[in-house]
């Protein structure tokens, strides 16, 4: 890389040498204008308004119409006499979190590289950058405009973001604005879903320019003289939407299945009497679905065909237990009465041989 600026820091009363260097280029396919029979090349000359001469670029300066028609014109030296303290010296001015600055700020990064005699200072401002999690607001002029910019901690290395000037950001004046429009729940839920289903970190070396892709096969087959193939993918066209829920809902289907996630059923499909009327012809999400709430009903209804058979022993039990003490108190009553006749009939007998023996 080339450096395009070099100047200063100022960190308090530190600093800092740096050089800059613009941090990412375009690459996108560039073309020349040409005359069509031939390829010749189109050129253009610096031809001026009043006589049609072409003027030399030593001899172009700046011009600023007025609204009259009249033009101001400014050389360099005009330029030269401005003040701009900022001209060599990216001047620190404060320090804010990242999150409070708006992305629409930003323009253009750039690299900053210290110095060999300014190395530690360098290392010292990083470090403080990327330990606070702040970035600095500073102001720097590159090519004779002065702007506003950021400095913030990339890879080991400080960026330097330019910005735009707060006056220079368009108010959004738009009719839609002052509408009230109502959102349901159901589509507010689903729009959620649709953003969880599509969540994931941010890989940038994933996505690809396939318009920049095409147009350099298209180049490569005028070259080889071979035939130009259509493109394979073809986009969606957008249409207008109908049914708000129902899009919302495909689009939920689609990012889980881009994503190999399983897709649930719609409300009316789990219910149970949608799948009682299943046909046995349905396909297999259906049918594993009927066998699933059969098992379950099976399951659910077994312990109350078998309790009956559980209880009936408690049931039979007492009365059992209670026909087993009767036979037993009946057995007793009947020794009873078999011992006290046996007594009975010994008795006479015993007076009997008594008076015998007298």
């Amino acid at each position: 890389m080339r450096s395009i600026w070099k100047g200063t820091v100022s960190f308090g009363l530190v600093s800092i040498g740096v050089k800059l260097y613009t941090a990412t280029e375009e690459k996108d396919v560039t073309f020349h204008q040409v005359r069509r029979s031939d390829g010749s090349r189109i050129r253009y000359k610096r031809v001026a308004e009043a006589d049609g001469e072409e003027v030399a670029y030593g001899d172009i300066a700046k011009g600023y119409q007025l609204p009259s028609g009249d033009t101001v014109v400014l050389t360099d030296a005009d330029f030269a006499d401005l003040p701009l303290p900022t001209a060599r010296t990216v001047d620190v001015l404060q320090f804010v979190p990242a999150e409070e600055i708006d992305p629409i700020y930003f323009t253009k990064s750039y690299y900053l590289e210290p110095e060999q005699n300014a190395v530690k200072p360098y290392v010292l401002l990083r470090d403080a950058l990327a330990d606070s999690g702040m970035v600095g607001v500073v102001k720097v002029a590159i090519r004779n405009r002065e702007q506003l910019a950021t400095l913030r901690v990339r890879e080991g290395v400080i960026v330097l973001e330019t910005m735009i000037w707060p006056d220079e950001v368009r108010e959004p004046s738009f009719s839609f604005l002052d509408q009230d429009v109502a959102l349901r729940p159901q589509e507010r839920q689903m729009a959620e879903s649709l953003v969880a289903s599509m969540s994931g970190d941010f890989e940038p070396d994933q996505f690809s320019d396939n318009y920049r892709k095409a147009l350099e096969e298209v180049i490569d087959a005028k070259i080889e003289g071979r035939e130009v193939l259509e493109a394979q993918e073809s986009q969606p066209t957008a249409g207008k939407v109908v049914d708000l829920m129902s899009a919302l809902r495909a689009s939920v289907e689609a990012a889980k299945r881009r994503r190999g996630e399983p897709i649930s059923p719609p409300m009316s499909q789990a219910r149970p009497t949608a799948v009682k009327h299943a046909s046995p012809v349905a396909g297999p999400a259906k049918t594993t679905r009927a066998k699933t709430t059969q098992a379950k009903n099976a399951a659910t209804k077994a312990p109350a065909q078998k309790a009956p058979a559980q209880k009936a022993p408690a049931q039979k039990a007492p009365a059992q237990r209670a026909i087993a003490k009767k036979a037993v108190a009946k057995k007793a009553v009947a020794k009873k009465a078999v011992a006290k006749k046996a007594v009975a009939k010994k008795a006479p007998a015993r007076k009997a041989a008594a008076r015998r023996s007298a």
